[in-house]
């Protein structure tokens, strides 16, 4: 304790930096993963390879909000649990100051394309750094055939079966206690993961009917809520939810839209667009729809309470990871674990690419950015800046016109 608190003194002011750097220029969902690896273990080198590998297998086997976690993760490893709190906030605080400033701009001006030019050259940026990272985690993960065996099932796993992130992460590790400690208990547990996996597919949707606030949220359908009603909502979403932003937010729409009817679909869609123009953990959408039904107010209440799970959840699990992870049958678990997570998100890399490469001019974007990363050794923030600034020119005379050409 007495060391974590000396850490936190000493380094509570470059953690804070760095986290409102990454919280207000990281765009792109899973892709902020990438941009941590490159920004926090490859340049400043706050923990290894390994290390954030751990980090990116817990926060694919929590609900709510996984980049927001694995700040949470990285500021622990650096300065105990004050350093994962202030990582923590600082990483969301930038979007939600700046979603706030968006969303009071669009009611008074509306969409500026300029802006909307700018991410136009960001998102393939942004996918250029989410590969050099995979590479780069890719080479410490994957060591041998076997553990690229792994990581190819596990991506097979994710992208054509129902099983689901958890699931293939836990087998993943039962496959690792086989291969390296005990193939007696890795497959006992195997089976044990595969018998839960079938009993939750088979029962998760007789409670999915329900739905999350059905029982908790006070709120009367139609009648816009109070922040405490906005805030037990968005708890909910925050602990109960798995698979990600893109998860958390369709079931969100499902709630706020079809059920309580808070707001209208149009109302919602507005609310994704300013959710892609802000930086940060794409969940701080709860901040727009908060503000939407109750003022300022409700806007702290929904950012607040869609997060705070991620802090408890991460506070209390990485302590205990911390102490027990010496211990054989998990370092055999997390060498397969480590792997699949590559799998994984390699598949998360080829389902944005389409969206963040619709043409060959950000192709070419995205090729310069893994050149800048690899072979020039330049940073994610300028790269950041550069494609907006092309994005913005390519969208203007005459490059469109030749853009459009290719």
């Amino acid at each position: 304790m007495d060391e974590a608190s000396g850490d936190f003194r000493t380094r509570w002011k470059e953690l804070a930096g760095a986290f409102l750097k990454i919280g207000a220029m990281s765009y792109g969902g899973p892709a902020i993963m990438g941009i941590m690896q490159a920004e926090i273990q490859e340049k400043r080198g706050w923990l290894t390879k390994e290390r954030f590998l751990e980090g990116l297998a817990l926060v694919n086997m929590l609900p709510g909000a996984a980049a927001t976690q694995l700040g949470i993760f990285i500021g622990y490893q650096r300065a105990g649990w004050r350093g994962g709190a202030l990582a923590g906030i600082c990483f969301i605080l930038p979007a939600f100051l700046i979603m706030l400033a968006l969303t009071l701009l669009y009611s008074a001006f509306g969409a500026l394309p300029l802006v909307r030019d700018a991410f136009y050259g960001i998102g393939p940026v942004v996918l250029g750094i989410f590969i050099v990272a995979v590479w780069r985690l890719g080479r410490t993960a994957m060591k041998g055939t076997i553990q690229i065996a792994i990581a190819v099932v596990a991506a097979l796993l994710i992208a054509f079966t129902p099983l689901g992130i958890i699931s293939t992460l836990l087998l993943a590790g039962c496959a690792g206690v086989a291969l390296y400690h005990s193939r007696t208990r890795g497959l006992y547990a195997a089976l044990a993961v595969m018998l839960l996996s079938a009993a939750y597919n088979w029962v998760g949707p007789l409670f999915a009917a329900h739905g999350i606030p059905a029982d908790g949220t006070h709120a009367v359908v139609g009648v816009n809520p109070s922040p405490w009603d906005i805030g037990a909502f968005f708890f909910k979403v925050g602990i109960f939810t798995f698979g990600g932003g893109i998860t958390v937010l369709a079931f969100v729409q499902e709630q706020v839209v079809s059920q309580l009817q808070w707001l209208t679909q149009q109302e919602f869609l507005d609310g994704l667009a300013l959710g892609q123009l802000t930086p940060g953990p794409i969940l701080m959408l709860a901040a727009y729809v908060g503000y939407k039904l109750s003022g300022i107010a409700g806007a702290i209440a929904g950012a607040c309470a869609i997060f705070a799970p991620a802090f408890i959840l991460m506070l209390s699990i990485v302590p205990v990871l911390n102490r027990v992870r010496d211990v054989a049958w998990i370092k055999a678990a997390m060498r397969a674990i480590g792997a699949a997570v590559i799998g994984i998100i390699t598949v998360s890399l080829i389902q944005m690419a389409p969206h963040a490469i619709p043409d060959a001019f950000t192709a070419f974007l995205a090729l310069l950015t893994v050149a800048g990363l690899l072979a020039w050794n330049l940073g994610p923030l300028p790269l950041m800046l550069g494609g907006a600034a092309a994005g913005t020119l390519g969208r203007a005379n005459p490059l469109q016109r030749l853009k459009e050409l290719v």
